[in-house]
Parts: structure tokens; C-alpha cells; sequence
């Protein structure tokens, strides 16, 4: 789930300078959740829903990190779990504050240019390209780089491909292909084939590029390559952009980085003498070398720059006879708020992404908090902030966990549930990763069903949600729901339904709808209950399987010495 439009209303004030900015501290105490719903201990349509519809209601303003929508999210998981009985989870707190960094650009002032030997170029902001910046700098310009392509932007040496060998990258602007080589040219032996990597995400390309020392990045988008369409790229990168600060984030951050239309980047190459056909074609072979496209790049990026204060929210149901291991439930609850100056319906309300997930955390928590006996190990559930801005929220906490990272057993995470009824099937995003698939296999046996891949390998879901920070670092993580093959009306009903989330995902129109069926929610959440239920017996230490590349990490981290809490 990327990041999200937010229409800008900046001065030339605040353009011109930084300020420090700090969400208002939470009250003392939670205002208590509306009365008109009585809550039960099992998990049931009517609980969930009235979660999903208090979350995602125009009240609360689309949830955006930072705003008064923050304020009253925050409150009301606050006030959630004190009923539910859990305690909190961040050292007598049920927040820990995420220092974010918020960077808009000013489209007006924005521009980029292409010189080629048929001469200069003007691009168009959201309609060619987008730009920004993660160095925390107002004003950003490149001045004539030489634009260079590198393929995919890939250097795996465990797979023998460098799109980057043999040259020095200083002041250059390299642009690249989304998605593995393997993907266009639909070569199997090629990384995951039709199975996207992590080399294949714009998150890891960027961090390449900067590690090579380019002076910026710009990636061609193609919807079968990202995914998704121009509209989710356009909309993601303008407005307000979130960060960590770079004292939070060592890792190296390149200048300027953005994505190109496929339609500018067709006219890119032709106007270098090059097609862009051919290119994808020679990218995706074994021997590709970057090309010089004979042509130059300008850009001059301003931006506003606040520093600000977002939360995760933090419970905890303390383990009966090992209060210092823990399975962990998470969730985020940001979206993408409200765009102030948009006509029509400017509220983004998100509520399949992502308050379906956090209704499903809590309820789970109820089942725990009524669960006898209680479970051998604690259960956390964090819900965090700034997942559409790059799994920041998850990414803090993955740093300053409130466990220490070898005493969790496991993560499970719920994000955007299926709300399209039951399934003979049991989707297990990145199938093929851990042993908790074969955790949650026995309860999708007891429920007849089976345990399938996603259905569009090739999206990278499993790098796209906040449970990849905790397996980046080790932990097994486990990300399923729902299912393609619905009982009423097969794969082709899961197909249409699939195709219908697709046109709100990320869109105002990501609000509940009266033709959800919750009976399907109810079942994965049973499912995912019981994983975590087996997963706080003690001893229970589930792993990666072999070959995973995240086992090594966490092979490590369990024959070190537990970090005190």
C-alpha cells in the first residue's frame, strides 16, 4: 500500500523554511467508544463492523498521520483496548511516538526538463512524471545529468547480475524498469520468474541508486510491471510525503527520486535514438550493460519541510507463564486522509485499507482477553502509523521493539481483509516462507479449506505491508486472508470481487459498502486466533523455511543474547 494524494494549501512562508511541528499529546484519558454497541467475547460480524464503520467514517477525517484524524484514531484504540483489558504495551503508555519528517512539494514551482538532440522538453508534474526528496532539503536541483539507463537497477550477487558494474554514478540520474528482469521477459529462471522479489520493488531501487551514488533515480512505470495503474503512482507522490528522520534511518538517501509515465519515457528514448520495446527486452537478459541515453536531465524540486509526531498504538495481554515472550498481532490504522480543495468526495476513509485490519486485531484481542486459560506468552497488538508512507510505523518499531526481536515467536498481520463472503480458499500472501503456514494449514483444514498463493504473484504483496520490516530483520511473519474461490460464485465471484476492490483501492470511494459479507472475515480471523493462540504455548518457536533468504537473520538473532527489555 503506497503513499497518498493529499492536495496541498502551502505559502510561500512555509516553503521557505523549515518549523518544528508535534501532534498534540494524547489526553489522559480515552474518550470512551460510543455506547451504542454492546461488545461481545466472541468474534462476530456485528463487533467487527462496528469497529470498521467508527474508523472509517467521515468523522474521522481518512485517518492521516499527523491530523486531527490521527487524534481521534489514537483515542479510540487507546480506549478499545482499556476495554478489551489490555494493558499497555510502550512502558505504561499505549503510544510510542514515530518521529516523522512531512516533505510537499509545490507542484507549482516543481519543474523538469529533458534535453535531447531534438532539443528541450518541458514534462508536466503527475501527468509525466512525479518527483521528491527524503534529504529533508527545501530546494533540490539537478542541473544537466546525464541520464543513464540501468535495466532493472538491480545488483544481486547471489543471482550474478549487476545493472550497475563498471561505472562511477556520480551526478548521474539513472533510469530503470520496475519489477525483476525476469518479469517482461517472462524467463522463469530469471529471479522469481513471474514472482516479484524484493529487487523488483521501487523501495529497493531507490535505496541501489543511492547506494551507488547516483545523484537521482526516476523509475518507468507500466501497470502489469508495478501492479497498478499511473493514477495510484500520480496520486501517491503528490502532496505531503512521509519520512523517518534521517538520525532514525541510517540508511544512505539519494537527492531526487520519481517515476516517469510510460508515455514520457517512450518519448525519452525515442528522442535518444532508442526503443523502449527493444530496452525491456535487453534489460531482461544475462549480460545487459547500462546504456548512455544521450540526453540530460534538469529538475528543481522545492518543498516544505515539517517535523512532526505520529503514534503507534501499543496493547498488551501480559503471558501466564512467560510474560517476556511474545507473539505479536499488528495492524496499521493510517490512510490517506482528506484532500482539502478536491471536488466532490475528499474524504479517503479507507476502510477495507485499513480498518478492517485493526477491527480484526481487536477482535482477536477480545477472544485472548476471554481466553482460559490464558495464553503461556504475552500477546502484543500494535496498531501502526504511516504504513502508506513506506511501512514506517512498522519500520520504528521493528528498531526500538517493545520485546526484543528474538523472544517474539512470530508476527501475524492483518491488512485490507476480504469482505467478499467465505472461500474454499485460504490466501497466503508470499506463500512458501514459514513455518507458520503450516501453523494456520491446520485450521484451514478444520474450515475445508486450502491454503493458495495470491493471485497476482508478480505484485510483490509481501513486501508491501508492515509485517516485511519484522521478516527483513528475522522474525517469521505471516501475512493471510481471505480467499479467490468463494463459495458463492467460485473464482469467477473472487475474481470480480478482487477487480471491484482494485477500482477503490487507495480512492475516496474506499468506504463500507452495503454488499460486504463479514461471514468470510469471521472465519480468517478464527483462523488467524487460533495461529496465535498455538503460537503462545511456550516453547513454540516457528521458523523460515530453508532456502528463505530471512532465515540466516534469524538463525542469528536466536543464538544471541536477548536484549533486555
Amino acid at each position: 500500500m503506497s503513499r497518498k494524494l493529499m492536495l496541498v494549501l502551502a505559502t510561500a512562508a512555509v516553503l521557505a523554511a523549515c518549523k518544528q511541528e508535534t501532534a498534540a499529546p494524547a489526553p489522559d484519558a480515552a474518550t470512551p467508544p460510543p455506547a451504542a454497541h454492546t461488545f461481545t467475547a466472541d468474534i462476530t460480524e456485528g463487533d467487527f463492523a462496528d469497529m470498521v464503520n467508527t474508523l472509517a467514517s467521515d468523522e474521522f477525517e481518512g485517518r492521516a498521520p499527523g491530523s486531527a484524524g490521527e487524534e481521534k484514531t489514537a483515542t479510540y484504540l487507546e480506549a478499545q483496548m482499556k476495554r478489551i483489558g489490555l494493558q499497555p504495551g510502550n512502558n505504561g503508555s499505549y503510544f510510542q511516538n514515530v518521529p516523522m519528517v512531512e516533505t510537499t512539494a509545490d507542484e507549482a514551482a516543481t519543474t523538469l526538463s529533458l534535453t535531447t538532440s531534438t532539443g528541450k522538453r518541458d514534462l508536466k508534474f503527475g501527468t509525466d512524471y512525479v518527483i521528491g526528496t527524503r534529504t529533508g532539503q527545501t530546494d533540490v536541483k539537478l542541473d544537466a545529468s546525464d541520464l543513464v539507463f540501468v535495466g532493472y537497477g538491480v545488483d544481486a550477487p547471489e543471482q550474478k547480475w549487476n545493472d550497475y558494474a563498471g561505472q562511477d554514478w556520480t551526478g548521474k540520474t539513472v533510469v530503470m524498469f520496475v519489477n525483476d528482469p525476469g518479469f517482461h521477459s517472462k524467463d522463469e529462471t530469471l529471479f522469481g520468474g513471474n514472482r516479484m522479489t524484493y529487487y523488483g520493488r521501487w523501495t529497493y531501487k531507490f535505496e541501489e541508486a543511492a547506494r551507488k551514488g547516483a545523484a537521482a533515480a526516476l523509475i518507468i512505470h507500466d501497470t502489469p510491471g508495478a501492479s497498478y495503474g499511473w493514477d495510484v503512482v500520480k496520486n501517491s507522490w503528490a502532496g505531503p510525503q512521509y519520512d523517518l528522520p534521517a538520525k532514525d534511518d541510517p540508511e544512505k538517501r539519494i537527492p531526487l527520486q520519481g517515476w516517469l509515465s510510460a508515455d514520457a519515457a517512450k518519448q525519452l528514448f525515442a528522442d535518444a535514438g532508442l526503443d523502449l520495446e527493444a530496452a525491456y527486452a535487453n534489460a531482461g537478459k544475462r549480460g545487459f550493460k547500462p546504456v548512455a541515453l544521450k540526453a540530460q536531465v534538469s529538475a528543481s524540486l522545492k518543498s516544505s519541510i515539517t517535523e512532526k509526531t505520529s503514534r503507534n498504538v501499543i496493547g498488551v495481554l501480559p503471558g501466564a507463564s512467560k510474560p517476556d515472550e511474545a507473539v505479536l498481532y499488528m495492524a496499521h490504522w493510517d490512510h490517506l486522509g482528506k484532500h482539502e480543495g478536491e471536488e466532490g468526495d475528499n474524504i479517503y476513509n479507507g476502510a477495507v485499507d485499513n480498518a478492517t485490519g485493526v477491527a480484526g486485531i481487536l477482535e482477536i484481542a477480545e477472544a485472548f482477553a476471554h481466553q482460559d486459560p490464558k495464553p503461556d506468552r504475552s500477546v502484543v497488538f500494535v496498531a501502526v502509523t504511516l504504513e502508506e508512507s513506506g511501512l514506517l510505523g512498522s519500520k520504528y518499531y521493528v528498531a526500538h521493539p517493545t520485546f526484543p526481536l528474538n523472544k517474539i515467536a512470530g508476527v501475524i498481520n492483518l491488512d485490507a481483509m476480504s469482505v467478499g463472503g467465505k472461500s474454499r480458499d485460504f490466501v497466503v500472501t508470499g506463500k512458501g516462507n514459514s513455518q507458520l503456514e503450516d501453523m494456520l494449514k491446520v485450521y484451514a483444514d478444520q474450515q475445508g479449506r486450502v491454503l493458495a498463493e495470491e493471485g497476482n504473484p508478480a505484485g510483490g504483496y509481501y513486501f508491501r505491508s508492515d509485517h516485511f520490516n519484522f521478516a527483513k530483520a528475522g522474525v517469521p511473519a505471516l501475512y493471510a486472508k481471505g480467499g479467490n474461490d468463494l463459495l458463492e460464485g467460485g473464482v469467477e465471484a473472487g475474481k470480480a470481487a478482487s477487480e471491484e476492490y482494485a477500482k477503490r483501492y487507495h480512492q475516496a470511494s474506499d468506504e463500507v459498502h452495503d454488499g460486504w459479507k463479514l461471514d468470510g472475515v469471521v472465519q480468517d480471523l478464527q483462523a488467524l486466533y487460533g495461529v496465535g493462540k498455538d503460537l503462545a504455548v511456550a516453547d513454540t518457536w516457528p521458523t523460515w523455511y530453508d532456502g528463505n533468504p530471512f532465515k540466516a537473520a534469524r538463525d542469528k538473532m536466536m543464538k544471541a543474547e536477548p536484549a533486555k527489555k
